[in-house]
């Protein structure tokens, strides 16, 4: 900031926060709780669900079809259904995630009418907090509402299970009337747009009430809401090792408040490593739009892919993003799930060539690197790939696509945190070993 006293931190900041890489070497640190073949470090167990992308064969990683199990039971059974009456699917994984089981028809009715029944904010809180000082971002207004929300919590403190669900299914039903309540917010303070604030229709799904408060003449194809769920489903949980899902283990563990714990999950989830990373796969997809003439000539396409992985386009990273994962090696189930939705709402529209072309990002991009850097890597396409795509295609904004991926996870998050109050016990403190392995002698002030 302009105003900003300076001091010497400033000038030497890489210099006194800099370890010596060889140093983790030496002491066999498992940078980013990682080991050197890029295998998660084991910290836990869970029953919540099981992501799969590799096996492990003779003490080396061997790639396999990517597989998410939620509970045991497979994404792609979960989403299979294309009855017509059963077009919402986000409810019933919400409810699989944190009961443990699949609910009757009679026990989905129940949970969706919980959801329902909490949607309301208290009085006076759209207006004194969510439109009050609404920052350009809406991941840190929803981690400021959830904390604010703790003030209108009479038993915040409460950690019995009956809080601890109540508090979640008011969340998991409040953040998406929050998200799309602070966008117009955001958008008036920042552009001079229309506030525009419909109110919520009852008994609408979650992917429902969203398009029905976002868009100004409240309309939407069933189609469309459909598509919305998939992708709530298919972002609602992905193990307990992903930053966000970690950090709700990590607060948790300490014995922090709910609202404490969720707004923490939501910062993590804001990063651009983690679920803020689909804002650069939007940018390098729209740079490869304007700077490729013809998007059906494979040659173009790969001779730009090339550039950005030679680092003379894009950010200069030389990353391909939209392109592999932490776990998923030949293939990430959401991506697939994803791309045949997208697939199906995109052929005979404006949007169809553009879909073509993430086609061959997608199947160009690992020949690409392999051509320019000589190394081979088992790579795949993560959901992120063709989600701000289906997105667009849906009308939805850039500035929603992670508070999106917030809201569906909300659920993940609570079935980790209940997880970790009944079975986890010990509070997570990792080790970090200190550089300095003498006592450094103290100095007077008047001697330094």
């Amino acid at each position: 900031m302009a105003n900003d006293q300076k001091i010497d931190l400033y000038d030497h900041f890489r210099e006194i926060n800099t370890i010596d890489a060889s140093k983790y070497k030496k002491y066999d640190v498992k940078r980013g709780l990682r080991n050197d073949d890029g295998t998660g470090v084991l910290a836990g167990l869970t029953g919540i669900s099981n992501v799969h992308g590799y096996v492990m064969s003779d003490g080396e990683k061997v790639a396999d079809t990517g597989e998410l199990r939620l509970r045991g039971y497979d994404l792609y059974d979960l989403l299979g259904v294309d009855a017509k009456d059963r077009r919402f699917n986000y409810e019933e994984v919400s409810y699989l995630l944190l009961m443990g089981e699949l609910p009757t028809q009679q026990q989905l009715d129940d949970y969706i009418a919980a959801i329902d029944a909490q949607r309301e904010l208290p009085d006076g809180f759209t207006a004194s907090m969510i439109m009050r000082d609404t920052p350009p971002d809406i991941m840190n207004v929803l981690a400021r509402t959830v904390m604010l929300l703790y003030a209108y919590d009479t038993h915040a403190e409460d950690r019995s299970a009956q809080h601890e669900i109540s508090t979640a299914i008011s969340l998991i039903s409040r953040l998406p009337r929050i998200m799309v309540l602070t966008y117009y917010a955001m958008r008036a303070r920042y552009s001079n747009d229309s506030m525009i604030m419909h109110r919520f229709v009852p008994g609408q799904s979650t992917a429902e009430t969203i398009l029905s408060m976002l868009r100004p003449d409240r309309q939407f194809g069933p189609e469309e809401a459909r598509m919305l769920d998939i992708m709530l489903c298919l972002h609602a949980e992905h193990g307990g090792g992903n930053n966000s899902t970690f950090t709700t283990h990590v607060l948790t563990s300490a014995d922090t408040d709910a609202y404490s714990t969720y707004a923490a999950a939501i910062g993590s989830l804001k990063g651009r490593k983690h679920g803020g990373a689909n804002h650069q796969v939007i940018a390098m997809q729209k740079e490869i739009k304007e700077n490729v003439a013809n998007w059906d000539n494979d040659d173009e396409v790969a001779a730009y892919l090339a550039k950005i992985v030679n680092k003379q386009a894009y950010d200069k990273s030389g990353l391909v993003y939209g392109m592999g994962h932490a776990v998923y090696t030949l293939s990430d189930p959401r991506a697939v799930i994803c791309k045949r939705f997208a697939e199906k709402l995109a052929v005979g529209t404006e949007y169809e060539a553009e879909f073509r072309l993430l086609e061959k990002i997608e199947r160009l991009a690992p020949e690409v690197i392999l051509n320019e850097k000589g190394t081979h890597k088992d790579m795949c396409a993560n959901v992120d790939m063709y989600s701000g795509f289906v997105y667009s295609m849906l009308g939805i904004p850039e500035d929603l696509f992670t508070p999106l991926f917030a809201c569906a996870r909300m659920s993940g998050w609570a079935a980790h945190r209940f997880e970790e109050i009944v079975s986890g016990k010990r509070i997570i403190r990792p080790a970090y070993k200190s550089i300095y392995s003498k006592k450094r002698a103290y100095t007077p002030m008047e001697e330094r």
